[in-house]
């Protein structure tokens, strides 16, 4: 039975990769469909990423554009040391760097007239960030309530760099550690570390939270948030 299990999971691999394989070289031929279909694939989590771990999640749309116009200039330079969604990530966190160094040098400055201007208008606001909002149920969508997910990203904006990126691309994203490090080009052992440092800090952030939610009535109302907090509290435990 388990050599059976271990024989349906490599060929499951040997599939992805002969998958993957054929994406790549179509991109590489200038395929617009493959293009298209990349988009697909990888819009929504690399969107997700991007905007927890900027400091201005406005910015989202912009880089996330960003990091897919650089896919597609670069992909010719992918040569498959790693696998394409790692290579991808690692773009994703790149350009989101490169947006914070800039935000901290420049847009911390300024001083947005939106707010003003709506309540002026007195008409709802189409934001650019919510044309990008996918209608399928993604892993944030589980939100029950708008004030806690709010709650809970102001606090996981507070957890400094490195060690944001590190809880967002396990705990949210569910990515394993072998993969983080190669994404940051790390250790495992550093992925960890910055991981338990990244969950201390967020979790004194959600102290009240994290201390309300077993008495919560309803589990099938929590967010994938919370799930990816209780499920590193777990590891951390163990």
């Amino acid at each position: 039975m388990s050599a059976g299990f271990a024989l349906g999971n490599l060929a499951s691999v040997i599939e992805v990769r002969s998958a993957e394989a054929d994406l790549v070289s179509a991109l590489k031929a200038g395929s617009e469909d493959a293009f298209a279909s990349l988009i697909a694939q990888y819009h929504q989590p690399i969107y997700s990423v991007v905007a927890r771990v900027l400091t201005d999640p406005e910015d989202a749309p912009d880089v996330t554009q960003d990091v897919f116009i650089k896919v597609f200039r670069h992909i010719r330079n992918f040569h498959g040391e790693s696998s394409l969604r790692t290579w991808i990530y690692r773009i994703a966190l790149r350009e989101a760097s490169n947006q914070r160094r800039w935000w901290f040098r420049h847009k911390c400055r300024e001083v947005t007239m939106e707010a003003q201007q709506d309540a002026n208008s007195g008409q709802p606001t189409l934001c650019l960030k919510d044309t990008f909002v996918d209608d399928r149920i993604s892993p944030f969508e589980f939100a029950a309530k708008a004030e806690i997910r709010l709650r809970v990203e102001a606090a996981m904006r507070q957890v400094p760099e490195p060690f944001r990126t590190v809880v967002v691309l396990r705990d949210l994203e569910g990515l394993a550690y072998e993969e983080i490090a190669e994404i940051l080009h790390v250790r495992i052992g550093t992925v960890k570390s910055r991981l338990a440092r990244g969950r201390s800090v967020l979790k004194k952030n959600l102290e009240d939270f994290v201390t309300a939610a077993p008495r919560r009535p309803s589990r099938a109302s929590a967010t994938s948030l919370e799930h990816g907090l209780e499920r590193g509290l777990r590891e951390e435990a163990g």
